[in-house]
């Protein structure tokens, strides 16, 4: 019993544990990229040489990723003084 038990141990340590700990970090890896494409927009222009600002990147063009978030540095008053 106790090396049936020992066995079961064993396996649980080299096959079942690396296993959760590889999803968990892609998981944490996913949900990292989902987040940083969220934050972000993409600055292009279309084939009139128009500049555009979309929330999702064009497909077959460059395109420049920027933030969303202003820099701490800018100071933002609603004022038109």
């Amino acid at each position: 019993m106790a090396i049936a038990l020992g066995v079961a141990a064993w396996w649980w340590i080299t096959s079942e544990m690396p296993r959760r700990e590889r999803a968990r970090a892609k998981a944490a890896e996913l949900a990292s990229a989902q987040a940083e494409r969220a934050s972000a927009l993409y600055r292009w222009r279309d084939a009139n040489g128009t500049l555009q600002v979309t929330d999702t990147p064009p497909s077959g063009r460059k395109y420049e990723r920027i933030g969303r978030d202003p820099d701490d540095a800018i100071q933002v008053h609603g004022r038109r003084d």
